[in-house]
């Protein structure tokens, strides 16, 4: 199948991309390349896909209408998995706009192309920021995520609705995925692993927020990346149970999905940073922080849906996905192992 992939040299897109060049599929690459972070990093993971004869790169704005457009005229992709976007809560503080043209406006051409050039099913990353204020755990996509606390949060509820209103109204089939913190070989530079294990390395401190009283729900880039791929198989209907006076978040009388997709395991930051500690066998150095705008407290993900549906859970345990995680870094940046 011919599939096309958006953020294609971000860390997820990569992956993605890799997967289903593995299994056979022909992938059409997109990506503008923006400096959010280091360029070479995105380039380098360019690098590793262009060694395949059934990969092909566009290097492309979303938010770019006419080019969307011409791209999916051109290129007929039955599949699309949509991986694209402006990341990060703490950058949206800063730079609102930013949000506003990727996330808003790229999704909107995305959805218009995907409207009327046949697309057959797009799958779209949204991330368990949209959960907020919630403290009912763990995350359930059958309850309400009405309460975002950041303004990239609100974008990724935002592409939620937008996607369901194209699924009800062209009977565009659409699944929404609600990322969990991940992590793993190739990862984002400004994600807090990344930042944790540069720090200790170079014997500089890391702040650590909210004294390192906070859980997250990480989850190994391997096992996103299963789930992606078996749910893109799996085209959504119309769920002939779902009720308009008691509506269900995650279901539609249209054929659109949401699933999240995380560990299932939260593990304190203080946890984290001590898993981290042992497998570069360094001491960190901390700077202990009060909480910060935008954060949440805790994330779990509920993937008893994902599990049922498409019979995967991710369960990659935090050592070893750390540990591939650290051989990656040295690697890529030459530190040798004893350093």
């Amino acid at each position: 199948m011919k599939i096309l992939v958006t953020g294609a040299a971000g860390f997820i897109g990569m992956h993605v991309a890799h997967h289903l060049l593995a299994r056979g599929d022909e992938v059409v690459g997109v990506d503008n390349l923006n400096d959010y972070y280091d360029v070479a990093l995105k380039r380098a993971r360019l690098d590793t896909l262009q060694a395949h004869l059934r990969f092909r790169f566009e290097k492309l704005d979303l938010a770019d209408a006419d080019a969307v457009t011409a791209l999916f005229v051109r290129e007929r992709c039955p599949r699309v998995v949509h991986l694209a976007a402006q990341a990060g809560v703490r950058y949206s503080l800063s730079n609102p706009q930013a949000y506003a043209q990727s996330n808003l406006a790229g999704f909107l051409n995305v959805l218009e192309a995907c409207r009327h050039h046949g697309v057959e099913h797009l799958v779209f990353a949204s991330s368990s920021s949209v959960y907020g204020a919630n403290t009912a755990l763990p995350y359930s996509t059958h309850a309400g995520a009405d309460h975002p606390v950041s303004l990239y949060a609100a974008t990724k509820k935002a592409n939620e609705l937008m996607a369901h209103a194209y699924s009800h109204l062209y009977r565009l089939p659409v699944t929404g995925l609600r990322f969990f913190t991940v992590y793993g070989p190739w990862g984002r530079p400004d994600m807090a692993y990344a930042i944790f294990t540069r720090a200790i390395l170079d014997g500089q401190p890391i702040d650590v927020f909210n004294h390192g009283r906070m859980q997250r729900d990480f989850t190994y880039i391997d096992d996103v990346v299963e789930g992606v791929v078996r749910v893109l198989d799996r085209v959504p209907a119309a769920d002939p149970a779902f009720d308009p006076a008691r509506p269900d978040p995650a279901t539609s009388h249209a054929p659109y999905r949401l699933y999240n997709i995380g560990n299932h395991t939260p593990v304190e930051l203080g946890v984290f940073i001590a898993t981290l500690e042992r497998l570069l066998q360094r001491t960190a150095k901390k700077n202990l922080l009060p909480m910060q705008p935008g954060d949440v407290l805790e994330t779990f993900a509920d993937v008893a849906d994902l599990q049922r549906d498409v019979g995967f859970a991710p369960s990659t345990p935090l050592d070893t996905g750390l540990a591939r995680y650290i051989e990656w870094y040295r690697a890529y940046h030459r530190i040798p192992a004893a350093a």
